[in-house]
């Protein structure tokens, strides 16, 4: 058991509790990324983009509302998002009987901003992260709806460490895991699982050059913040580090790599030619940093690679993708 993380027994309990809303989501191997490679170097995926709404985001949301009372319940959820997270809110309020009002960001994907309607969520629209978190905050004094973290709190570690779960069950012998950062909710969750269950697996975290609230924060040794998100991981975008999650983080996982924009955007293009699917650039990131800046120090050893997300329509995809050359 850890010390401040959700013990094993919980998240199992969660995870049976969970299996008429959540997939157990698949894990394959990908010999079009060990042959990239061209080494010994052995690569599953844990496929969450398969997930329902399209991201790993579900598991949280119907945590942290599996864990609200009927009062809190019928006064409905709010949440901020670029996207992903609003949609798992709205899915988990559609699951429980509830309502949810969630704040995204004016740049959001339209595909993002369907969906959550699809799920009958009411959208209000904020210029940027910082503001939404403004307006959510007013929407939870004045309304009483309650607030959906998306990446802070016991609960969506309770969430995502059904992740974690799934991967040990899944693979005998893991060497490294690969987990994209965005605020620390899916990193921190995960990492807290697997290292009570196989706490040899090195766990390795990658944030986007534009989004590096993680890395400025275990240099300082506290959460930090970044005064812009810039890049095209819009996912990865939290704008700052939060006590919870980033102590989890610090506590289970070995080291962070860093990658850019356009090692993003190559990989998307690399997976979608060599494995014909199509994802979001935080779905992306984990391949981009064993491609890249993890390639040597993972040589040869058994690697999964969490990918995280698909939401994301053709016209965003095709502007931001970069295909190579080669046939």
């Amino acid at each position: 058991m850890t010390e401040s993380g959700p013990n094993i027994e919980e998240i199992r309990a969660l995870r049976a509790r969970l299996t008429e809303q959540a997939l157990r989501t698949p894990v394959m191997r990908c010999p079009a990324i060990e042959n990239e490679l061209g080494d010994a170097t052995e690569v599953y995926a844990k496929l969450e983009f398969l997930q329902r709404t399209g991201t790993f985001k579900a598991r949280g949301a119907l945590a942290t509302l599996h864990g609200l009372t009927n009062k809190e319940l019928e006064k409905g959820v709010t949440a901020v998002s670029a996207g992903n997270h609003a949609i798992a809110t709205a899915f988990a309020a559609q699951a429980l009987g509830t309502t949810a009002k969630v704040v995204m960001i004016r740049t959001a994907n339209p595909s993002r901003v369907a969906a959550c309607e699809s799920y009958g969520a009411e959208v209000v629209v904020a210029d940027d992260v910082h503001q939404a978190f403004e307006v959510a905050q007013r929407i939870r004094d004045e309304e009483g709806r309650f607030f959906v973290h998306p990446f802070e709190g016991r609960s969506v570690a309770l969430g995502t460490g059904t992740v974690g779960l799934e991967i040990c069950e899944q693979i005998e012998r893991i060497d490294a895991l690969v987990i994209p950062v965005g605020g620390g909710g899916l990193i921190g969750g995960i990492s807290n699982a697997v290292k009570q269950l196989c706490p040899d697996v090195e766990i390795i975290g990658v944030e986007p050059e534009g989004a590096d609230s993680m890395h400025r924060s275990f240099a300082s040794g506290e959460p930090e913040s970044i005064a812009k998100v810039t890049t095209i991981a819009d996912s990865l975008g939290a704008p700052f580090a939060m006590p919870y999650s980033f102590e989890l983080t610090r506590k289970n996982v070995d080291r962070l790599a860093m990658i850019d924009d356009q090692q993003i955007s190559k990989t998307m293009g690399f997976l979608f030619q060599s494995m014909n699917i199509a994802v979001e650039p935080a779905c992306a990131a984990t391949t981009a940093a064993l491609l890249g800046p993890l390639r040597e120090s993972l040589r040869g050893k058994r690697v999964v690679l969490l990918m995280c997300g698909s939401n994301i329509d053709w016209e965003t995809f095709s502007r931001q993708v970069t295909f190579s050359d080669a046939d």
